[in-house]
């Protein structure tokens, strides 16, 4: 096959796939060079999730009008001159892709005026190709227009994923750059309905009351920023932001937002660096709240490493990352300081006793309350399920076991519960166990209407901009859980009721759990929204690891497990036990030689 160049339209639309993946992509792009053309107010319209119209203005600089046409060139770029312009980036913007890249998938019209200039310049493209080119009265700044995007190229918008969908990732994107630039005042509306409006006061905290609602932004404390050294001959890594109290914690770590020199980004290692920070205040498996400002001199960070620059590289990696985990921490010792444990004291302490009695009446209490009690009649007779014979009538089959019968030994640091088998010894993890059998037992009540508990009063929750998009996606799955929620303004949506599995519970935590496996895509790709939701009212509503049982409970959970399905795992793919060999103890012993 010979080698030919391929022809400048689908070279353009190739290159266009690398910038312009969703309508988020096209609105990143024309927030950042409204910010890097020094605007004070930027505005953003979309319409039908941003597919049928994007509409981006600023009061910037505007574009000279002999350079209109040429901003539109593969390329050209008002931001850099040598290849050396590389290696001390400080623009958001940088390579001269982003309007060629948007035009050649879009039908594009640019208004534009620079200061000093009497009339501006009108731009019309269609495809990349300059249709109308005139002059027109205009305000000093920028007014971008993209229509029908991806018009050109339906395999791509085949990809795209629901109107509420793309509109959550919008206003994500927006959102976090109002975080990170406080003085400039941004307004986004969807339609008629204005999803974000920030003052432009230079407070971060007021964007954070508009982003996340007052309740959460209140539970909020600033980073006490502190200059942190690099290298003796280089300026000093600046740690500031906000970051939320232990109290305030998520089931994931979607609400941990970076910028680096005032750029979002998405970094692993700085977002471990948040979490580790938190250290011994946060259970396992929750994840805080934080917005972490990192600067660093531009020549110490490469921002041109992915397409989208959403990825960045540090020349020392090491100390940015010591940089925010002592900020944060540093912070959260002063605002929350843990309280001494220890456990000499703790676990020798007469109160100790007793709340081990507590412990186990709360979960009897709490397991008969529900309606779904650890039964201790023998193998595969749940409570919610079973049903007396007619007389006459044969009784139902039985499922073929997927684990032998278990003997139950004890119990391990409240956690763990040891049994023996036929094989060897089993090592039970009461929590994920419990999740497994309260799952198979609401899957199968799926077919019927899932029990829900209406509330006294309904309570009103705030939301951020994304688990908005999310609770407005999966209303019908929502419903279908258990839940009765119904938006009631921007941001913000009512509970009526919760599945009553929950019911003793916060409504609020509730909620925000069972969007959590939605948000972080947590269960695997083939199992249904309903799933995923009833996994998590699952998970919220087993014993927690640290709670005492009883013996008959552990027996009780031990025979329910084993009449489960699918015994090994819970809902969320997470083993339930472990198994050690007769054989393997033999080994470990030194009986049967060493493994």
């Amino acid at each position: 096959m010979s080698i030919r160049v391929l022809p400048p339209e689908v070279a353009n639309q190739i290159a266009a796939g690398e910038v312009v993946e969703r309508p988020a992509s096209v609105v990143k792009e024309l927030v950042e060079n409204a910010l890097d053309a020094g605007a004070q107010n930027i505005t953003v319209e979309i319409e039908e999730g941003g597919k049928r119209l994007i509409r981006v203005s600023d009061d910037g600089c505007g574009i000279p009008a002999d350079d209109v046409t040429l901003a539109f060139h593969r390329y050209a770029t008002s931001k850099l001159t040598t290849v050396h312009d590389l290696q001390r980036i400080s623009t958001l913007g940088f390579r001269g892709e982003a309007l060629a890249s948007i035009a050649s998938v879009s039908r594009l019209t640019l208004i534009t005026r620079a200061e000093g200039e009497p009339m501006g310049t009108r731009l019309y493209l269609e495809g990349g190709e300059v249709l109308a080119h005139d002059i027109t009265g205009a305000p000093k700044g920028t007014l971008l227009t993209v229509e029908n995007l991806f018009f050109n190229v339906p395999a791509r918008l085949k990809f795209l994923k629901s109107e509420t969908t793309e509109r959550g990732h919008i206003t994500t994107l927006v959102s976090r750059y109002a975080m990170a630039y406080p003085n400039v005042r941004f307004v986004l509306t969807h339609g008629r309905q204005k999803m974000l409006h920030t003052t432009g006061s230079g407070d971060l905290r007021d964007v954070l009351n508009e982003v996340y609602g007052l309740e959460m932004a209140e539970q909020m404390v600033p980073i006490a920023a502190q200059d942190e050294p690099l290298r003796d001959d280089l300026a000093p890594i600046r740690v500031s932001g906000y970051i939320g109290l232990p109290s305030l914690n998520r089931s994931n770590r979607s609400q941990i937002t970076l910028f680096v020199n005032g750029r979002w980004v998405q970094d692993s290692s700085l977002t471990v660096a948040v979490v580790q920070a938190y250290h011994t205040m946060l259970m396992t498996g929750r994840y805080p709240v934080a917005v972490v400002m990192i600067e660093v001199p531009p020549d110490q960070v490469d921002v041109n490493v992915h397409p989208t620059k959403a990825e960045v590289r540090f020349r020392q990696p090491n100390a940015v990352f010591s940089a925010v985990q002592r900020a944060v921490r540093r912070t959260l010792v002063e605002q929350a300081p843990p309280p001494a444990i220890h456990p000499e004291t703790v676990w020798s302490s007469p109160e100790w006793a007793a709340r081990r009695e507590r412990l186990a009446q709360v979960t009897r209490g709490r397991l008969e309350q529900l309606d779904i009690s650890l039964d201790m009649e023998g193998p595969g007779q749940h409570a919610a399920h079973r049903q007396p014979a007619r007389e006459g009538e044969p009784a139902p089959p039985r499922k073929k076991r997927s684990l032998p019968m278990l003997r139950v030994v004890g119990q391990v640091g409240a956690t763990y519960i040891v049994a023996e088998g036929p094989s060897g010894m089993y090592l039970v993890d009461q929590h994920a166990a419990h999740e497994r059998v309260l799952f198979e037992q609401f899957m199968a009540q799926r077919e019927e209407v899932v029990a829900s508990q209406a509330l006294l009063e309904a309570v009103v929750v705030e939301l951020p901009p994304d688990q908005m998009a999310l609770v407005e996606e999966n209303l019908a799955s929502l419903a279908a859980a258990g839940f009765d929620v119904e938006p009631f303004g921007r941001n913000t949506v009512q509970v009526r009721a919760v599945p009553a599995l929950v019911a003793d519970g916060s409504p609020v935590d509730a909620l925000l759990a069972a969007i959590g496996d939605i948000e972080c895509g947590e269960m695997p790709v083939e199992s249904t929204a309903e799933e995923r939701l009833i996994a998590r009212v699952c998970k919220q509503a087993a014993i927690k690891a640290g709670q005492v049982l009883s013996y008959p409970e552990m027996e009780a959970l031990i025979r329910q497990l084993e009449d489960c399905e699918a015994p090994r795992t819970c809902p969320h793919g997470r083993p339930t036990m472990l198994h050690l060999s007769a054989e393997d103890l033999a080994k470990q012993f030194g009986r049967l030689g060493a493994i």
